[in-house]
């Protein structure tokens, strides 16, 4: 399997780029939002990636984090949710935005990507509550395309490498429920008050229970 593409890229189009890898074109397809972030032809690239392989079909999709690579691996675990709509909610509202929607039932948030029906989030939202602080927990990491050991040449490898969400020991539960948080965008004082309240509340969760007792504690009131 593919994990990692690393290579420059050859041209782009509507909704995929082809990546030059040691002289092989890698047809790549990505989100709107990912497309965007993207360097410019004969720029150095490195997507995480996943196949999806069919009887007729071979197709591999592109992402800069392994959180945003995870969601569009559990989106499209869900009846309703093929690779398009899966890359359609993505684009809507990015990796953290998809976290922290099906962390609040906001079904409305995943109703908004292209081609996705009220019925269908709501399937979302139920199927994948519960995997939501835990991978959110994985944070945002550093994107694939500014990863440092990319290397300058020509010499590209392909690079295998999956995701994996990792229980936290209670011991470090509300650190890393502080960097998802400011992962999601909230401020310091504002996660540091989230965390330590539900913490407060159950001292012995661990940090997929913290993350999502905090989001609670932070969503808009009335």
């Amino acid at each position: 399997m593919i994990g990692k593409l690393s290579g420059r890229i050859d041209y782009r189009a509507a909704d995929h780029v082809m990546i030059d890898v040691r002289g092989v074109g890698y047809m790549v397809y990505c989100s709107d939002r990912t497309l965007a972030g993207l360097p410019g032809n004969g720029e150095v690239v490195s997507l995480y990636t996943d196949l999806l392989v069919r009887e007729d079909l071979l197709q591999l999709f592109g992402f800069t984090t392994l959180v945003e690579k995870e969601w569009h691996r559990l989106l499209m675990s869900v009846q309703g949710i093929g690779a398009k709509a899966s890359l359609a909610i993505l684009g809507a509202l990015g990796a953290d935005g998809v976290g922290r929607a099906i962390a609040l039932g906001d079904m409305t948030a995943i109703k908004a990507a292209k081609g996705v029906g009220p019925k269908t989030a709501q399937r979302v939202v139920i199927e994948l509550k519960d995997k939501a602080p835990g991978v959110m927990a994985m944070g945002g990491g550093s994107p694939a395309s500014a990863l440092g050991e990319v290397p300058a040449s020509d010499d590209f490898d392909v690079i295998e490498t999956s995701a994996r969400v990792i229980a936290a020991p209670s011991a470090s539960a509300q650190a890393e429920a502080l960097s998802a948080l400011s992962n999601l965008g909230y401020s310091p004082s504002d996660a540091a008050s989230a965390v330590a309240e539900a913490a407060g509340t159950d001292p012995e969760a661990q940090t997929p229970a913290l993350i999502r007792a905090a989001l609670k504690l932070l969503a808009p009131k009335g």
